[in-house]
């Protein structure tokens, strides 16, 4: 029988600054899971883009070296062609192959994160963005730290320049980083862990939030390559950790 309602014991930390929720997700990740470095070391390692934050495959990186499995599950149609996946085809090679044909000045970045992720043994997943997938995976134990439009998801401003001022004519989107941490099945919900505060939805870091408008703010995440859904879990041996079985292998 399917459980009506989960709510993981996941805690996250308030972000140091507008441009660390990345690593302050990685950060209440690693503890869920037993681990206990100081944010401030994810902070320090974590590879920075130079308008500021990251990309979630960096945190896929970090966690890959430092005794984890990763699997990313990617809505990027600007990075990765849908093809790739149904045909089989050496996603590390199609990357690189359209390096070399385009000038988006991000793809870079991107590229040779997920060629990183790939080499060390990360999992890429392109499935249907679904209440079966993610409420799959909460139950089996498994938060999951997803990159999104917080433009969506707040319905705020938009932002304009290097210090992000609200601007709704010269104004762009901006990308954030937050953690799903539980669902409720019959009133269709989301518990989110967010980092980023003040924020629309009261005090708490933890708000339950309807899952539509947070599968949009998902998937509207294209327009800053933070599409994506990004699973850890401890590998057998992990110092600190307890394994965990494999998220795919169970539906």
């Amino acid at each position: 029988m399917l459980r009506p309602f989960v709510h993981l014991p996941l805690r996250i930390m308030p972000q140091p600054t507008e441009t660390t929720c990345g690593p302050t997700c990685l950060h209440a990740l690693y503890r869920y899971w037993g681990a206990r470095p100081e944010l401030g070391d994810i902070i320090g390692r974590t590879r920075a883009l130079e308008h500021g934050g990251t990309f979630a495959v960096f945190l896929a990186c970090d966690a890959l070296t430092h005794g984890f499995a990763a699997t990313i599950y990617t809505y990027n149609l600007t990075v990765f062609d849908p093809t790739w996946f149904t045909r089989r085809m050496d996603v590390a090679e199609r990357l690189t192959a359209q390096l070399a044909e385009k000038d988006d000045p991000r793809l870079p970045h991107a590229t040779e994160g997920y060629l990183e992720f790939l080499r060390l043994g990360g999992r890429l997943r392109f499935i249907d963005l679904s209440p079966p997938l993610v409420r799959g995976l909460l139950r089996r134990g498994l938060p999951i730290l997803t990159g999104l439009s917080s433009t969506f998801l707040y319905r705020t401003v938009r932002e304009y320049g290097l210090l992000d001022v609200p601007d709704d004519i010269r104004g762009t989107p901006s990308g954030h980083f937050v953690v799903l941490a539980g669902y409720d099945r019959p009133g269709r919900k989301l518990l989110v862990a967010d980092p980023y505060g003040p924020h629309p939805y009261g005090s708490s870091r933890d708000y339950w939030i309807r899952m539509d408008r947070v599968f949009n703010a998902i998937l509207l995440g294209i327009v800053t390559h933070d599409a994506n859904l990004l699973v850890i879990w401890p590998k057998e041996g992990t110092k600190g950790t307890a394994g965990h079985e494999h998220p795919d292998r169970r539906r």
